[in-house]
């Protein structure tokens, strides 16, 4: 099918469109409108259906795929392989709905789950969409406050935690983070699920925490039928940092959710049931929701659920379990590839990876060299992918399983159907609609199905944030900067927000990312706008080399930078060169691997680099800091 007329059809003639999507999952009660934007920005999909989640991503296969592979778990943390087949999986999910109904939790109760990438977050997840309660996952190992931040917004009945995760063979205790948030938090959940791995201390306070495992010893037999819900219904929010301090909550439906998932499985990732699907992200965020645990699994395909570092025991084991368990797709970011980039290139080619359709990629802007690293290295397609929490699953990619077509590196690809992509001028509201044009990436409401309903408990706010930002007109702001070429593909130049203004000359700090990058010896680069008195702001990067020998070397050091600098003249001219490039062992970045840089520009300009509960490496920012103050 030719894919411009596919993505024509679904803007269009979007009612018949998503009704022959809808026809990919099992409804209880057909829908008696495929869409209502009576109320824009408001969109409500598949109207007066009925439907549950989990029967999609579980019940449905167990008749004809009940014994094969549904969830496969692997720590290397604790050196442990369990696979859970589609019977076991239903078998465990309705005991742990057994669980949650035990602990008071009903239809529409929230639940917060609080937990590393272990099988029983997965259960919890399943069994709250079963019973129609709405799940919220906080990442594992948040700090104390942004935790607390959480439950006051959610509310839950229950929090679902255990005692502790493992990052690179060091155990992360979870229970004393947890017991100091419901302390500081205004609202106090009725009952506290604990899973004992047995890793870190668990002290228990009595009449609210309860063991796991005495709990569901009591409800092994346990049949909890499925709860058909609205269409509408929340199957669960999940928190993104505001620009405000406030996280957001995302709301998502439950019918939108499904199709989307089900169509993307098919159209964009090429998922097939009784086939293998590895995402390497965590279920704490949004990619964990959606290609961890409910996408696969409603195609009826295995998906493992990986914890650990992708260098332990070696750089080879994400390919091992691609060659063990012949995973078909792929799904990772960026970040882990340069991660990669750093390792023994030899252990790329350890492993078979003929089963492997593709590679995609997502969570922040893949740069040309890295992506051309990564293909040539695998031998395989590298898909890039753009989206948001906020969107559920991909805005622009190149959606394969429609029609074949060619990746461009450093373009995440076309508009994907569902989304009416818009390059808008932010200061007139106008529309780009020339090549090569700069603007920002905005969508035409109303938003595909899988997407936002609103911001949990607040309308005002999901409006003001994401419809009011773009002058003379209500339309949905990625708060990105992009530019279209001649054949339609998309390139993210960076946040809206991420802009330098440089002597009056607007830059993405992508666009020289990516060109620094471009130098052999640069492995992974950060580039802030810093305050300063004679430009208004410059650009100052900092750069991960391969080769560290010129860090020991001054001299070595001042002639890279030239070098580096000479490159970035070069390929976007004087006006884009850095004021300084410095060298740094390691960039400041969250635990699910996005750069920190408002934190790096707050230490640039000796501003207090506020919240970092979810830094992965302390030190990395503290480098930065002592470079700035020994030049200062």
């Amino acid at each position: 099918m030719d894919y411009a007329e596919f993505h024509r059809r679904s803007i269009e003639d979007r009612d018949a469109f998503w009704a022959e999507q809808a026809k990919l999952i099992d409804w209880h009660r057909p829908f008696t409108q495929v869409c209502d934007y009576a109320n824009p920005p408001f969109a409500k999909w598949f109207v007066g259906a009925q439907t549950n989640l989990c029967h999609n991503a579980v019940d449905r296969h167990v008749a004809a795929r009940g014994q094969q592979n549904a969830l496969i778990w692997v720590s290397t943390e604790v050196d442990k392989e369990v696979v859970y087949s589609f019977a076991e999986l239903h078998a465990e999910v309705q005991r742990s709905a057994a669980m949650l109904l035990e602990l008071g939790v009903k239809a529409g109760d929230r639940v917060l789950i609080y937990m590393p990438m272990i099988p029983e977050a997965v259960f919890a997840m399943l069994a709250c969409t079963r019973i129609g309660a709405i799940h919220s996952v906080v990442f594992g190992g948040f700090a104390s406050h942004s935790l607390a931040s959480r439950i006051d917004d959610a509310e839950p009945t229950v929090i679902v935690s255990a005692d502790a995760g493992s990052r690179g063979g060091k155990v992360v205790p979870y229970k004393g983070l947890l017991d100091e948030a419901i302390r500081l938090a205004a609202h106090k959940p009725g009952k506290v699920l604990m899973v004992d791995r047995g890793l870190a201390e668990m002290p228990m306070t009595e009449g609210r925490d309860v063991d796991y495992a005495d709990l569901r010893a009591r409800h092994l037999d346990a049949r909890v039928p499925c709860v058909w819900v609205d269409s509408a219904h929340p199957s669960y929010t999940l928190y993104t940092s505001g620009t405000t301090g406030k996280p957001k909550g995302v709301q998502r439906d439950t019918g939108g959710y499904a199709v989307a998932l089900a169509a993307s499985m098919k159209h964009i990732f090429l998922g097939n049931p009784g086939e293998t699907y590895f995402s390497t992200s965590d279920i704490g965020w949004v990619v964990g929701h959606s290609y961890i645990v409910y996408g696969p699994l409603i195609a009826g395909m295995a998906t493992i659920m990986y914890e650990g570092l992708p260098t332990r025991p070696d750089a080879a084991i994400w390919w091992s379990l691609v060659e063990k368990y012949k995973v078909t797709s792929m799904f990772s970011a960026p970040t882990a590839v340069r991660v990669l980039k750093k390792q023994d290139p030899a252990a790329l080619k350890r492993h078979d990876l003929s089963s492997l359709r593709a590679l995609f990629l997502a969570g922040e802007p893949l740069d040309e060299p890295t992506a051309q690293w990564i293909a040539e290295a695998l031998g395989r397609p590298i898909i890039d992918n753009y989206w948001q929490t906020e969107t559920g699953w991909p805005i622009l990619t190149i959606c394969n399983g429609v029609e074949q077509a060619p990746s461009k590196f450093g373009s995440p690809g076309k508009a994907v159907y569902g989304y009416d992509v818009k390059l808008i001028d932010e200061n007139t509201g106008q529309e780009l609609t020339g090549a090569h044009q700069k603007g920002v990436l905005a969508i035409e409401g109303p938003l595909p199905p899988g997407c936002l309903q609103t911001v949990w408990r607040d309308d005002a706010r999901f409006v003001n944030t994401y419809w009011s930002s773009i002058p003379g007109r209500q339309i949905y702001s990625t708060f990105d900067w992009a530019i279209r070429d001649d054949d339609g593909y998309y390139f993210i130049l960076g946040r809206t927000d991420d802009v330098i203004n440089v002597a009056g000359h607007r830059l993405g700090t992508r666009e020289i990312e990516e060109s620094i990058a471009s130098h052999p010896n640069v492995a992974e680069v950060a580039v802030v706008g810093v305050a300063d008195q004679l430009k208004g702001q410059v650009a100052m990067a900092f750069a991960v080399l391969k080769d560290t020998t010129a860090l020991t070397d001054p001299a070595a050091a001042l002639k890279l930078e030239g070098e580096i600098m000479k490159v970035v003249d070069g390929q976007l001219g004087a006006v884009a060169r850095p004021a300084r490039v410095r060298f740094v062992t390691v960039l400041p970045k969250t635990r699910s691997g996005k750069l920190l840089r408002r934190a790096i520009q707050a230490v640039c300009e000796s501003r207090d680099p506020g919240d970092l509960t979810t830094i992965e490496d302390p030190t990395a920012l503290q480098q930065i800091k002592d470079l700035v103050t020994a030049s200062a």
